[in-house]
């Protein structure tokens, strides 16, 4: 039975990443409350948060340092313009992130969501090149299957049609180039001993388009919307050789696997490159505020220095560029991770999820893979393991196991056929193994309950 807030909501909200019918029959959930990885809803009943709410909660829910860290700035300062001001938590703020970020990325600028730190990223890098007399380096290379924000920039980079094909007479003309796929490999090989001889695409398109190429902008080591594909370091590293040997700028799009989802602060780490822009947010304020981050060189920052009658300035600007609350919680974020160790813990709350998941789903029939990089674990499910033949779209499999989980206690967000765990660090091991064996189950119960309907439509 609908509650009085869920008609409330259906009345007047207009929910994201939603067909608002699908509410018709399934309305949104009223969350009360949360604490650590679980959420309360309006009757009290927990969920297991498994995707970090969207992929921002590092350290739970109403977690007490941040919060007293986020009430003590709001009784001192709540916002202030950044054109001409600042303050002191937006420079400890820059100052740490330079010194934990790779090499030579050095100077900060701020915005305030993932998207627009990618639509900054792309700009500095367009203007960039006009300022460095190259004016016909104008256009932008991504991969397949990318995701990187919905603005109409991030957008035009972006390559999942769900998101971006109704708008493709906006977007800027990108060009694409096949990204890796180890799961359906075309060259037979395996992450763990491949000499990633796929990048060979991306050196062809390099190669073709460098006189009017601005930048390539990559998801470092796990393209998440596109379904959790993860591939191996060494890619990045050569793509970085790339670059460079082409004049071509690397961005990489850390804001879904920065702070330490890859089992490293930074996914660049692995790969042991200093791209020439790093876009940052999600887990920067740990689900508490939003707040992102370009980081750069002083090389492309002294493009943008020099006298104010040459407009060279970057003007670029947000209202809340640089505000004081989020940069304090985003402080107490990364002084939690010094703190604790958390980079430590994640390793090993990784490594068990991984041993535990490969052995329960390794024997269910339609689960081609399961793969893990960090502390974020995929299932791919499939209708043939054969062939790795996916389910048909539209049975909406993810979505059902995901109504399944939801009535057991567990929030698990599907992308398309595939199942991901992207939990808070606080989670114990107990708490890893319930929601493995949650998720085992409603993937269990909906496989079941599809075999008998199949039946029944064969007679």
């Amino acid at each position: 039975m609908i509650s009085d807030m869920q008609r409330r909501d259906l009345r007047h909200v207009w929910h994201p990443c939603s067909q608002m019918k699908d509410y018709e029959e399934f309305p949104p959930i009223v969350i009360k409350s949360g604490k650590g990885i679980y959420l309360y809803d309006e009757n009290g009943k927990a969920y297991i948060d498994a995707v970090s709410s969207w992929w921002v909660n590092l350290f739970g829910h109403a977690n007490e340092r941040i919060s007293d860290a986020l009430a003590e700035q709001a009784r001192q300062l709540e916002h202030v313009i950044f054109a001409n001001f600042t303050h002191e938590p937006a420079v400890r703020l820059a100052e740490k992130l330079a010194r934990i970020t790779p090499e030579g990325l050095t100077k900060v600028f701020f915005a305030d969501n993932g998207s627009s730190a990618v639509e900054v990223a792309l700009k500095m890098s367009f203007q960039y090149h006009k300022q460095k007399n190259k004016p016909n380096k104008t256009r932008f290379l991504a991969l397949s299957n990318a995701y990187h924000g919905e603005t109409l920039g991030a957008l035009s980079v972006g390559g999942v049609g769900l998101y971006n094909e109704v708008f493709q007479p906006l977007l800027l003309q990108t060009i694409r180039a096949e990204g890796p796929d180890c799961f359906r490999c075309p060259f037979q090989e395996r992450p763990e001993s491949c000499n990633t001889p796929c990048i060979s695409i991306i050196e062809e398109k390099l190669k073709r388009h460098r006189e009017e190429l601005s930048a390539v902008i990559i998801e470092p080591l796990i393209q998440a919307a596109a379904g959790m594909k993860m591939y191996p370091p060494g890619y990045v590293s050569r793509l970085k050789q790339l670059c460079s040997q082409y004049d071509v700028h690397l961005i990489a799009d850390e804001v879904a696997v920065g702070f330490g989802r890859t089992g490293t602060m930074f996914a660049c780490e692995q790969a042991g490159i200093t791209p020439d822009f790093m876009c940052l947010s999600k887990g920067l304020t740990g689900g508490y505020l939003p707040l992102s981050v370009v980081m750069t060189t002083d090389e492309i920052y002294d493009a943008f220095y020099d006298e104010y009658e040459t407009m060279k300035a970057f003007l670029h600007s947000h209202s809340y560029t640089g505000n004081p609350l989020a940069c304090r919680v985003a402080l107490e974020v990364l002084q939690i991770f010094e703190d604790e160790k958390y980079i430590e813990q994640i390793q090993d709350k990784g490594a068990y999820m991984k041993e535990l998941a490969s052995q329960v789903f390794s024997g269910q029939p339609h689960v081609g893979e399961y793969r893990q990089t960090g502390m974020v674990g995929a299932i791919e499910l499939i209708q043939d393991k054969a062939t790795k033949e996916p389910f048909p779209s539209e049975e909406r499999v993810g979505y059902q196991i995901y109504k399944i989980a939801l009535e057991k206690g567990l929030l698990l967000r599907p992308l398309g056929n595939v199942l991901y765990f992207m939990p808070p660090y606080v989670i114990s091991k107990e708490e890893i193994q319930s929601m493995i064996m949650i998720a085992n189950e409603s993937i269990q119960q909906y496989l079941e309950r599809r075999q008998d309907q199949l039946k029944v439509l064969k007679k």
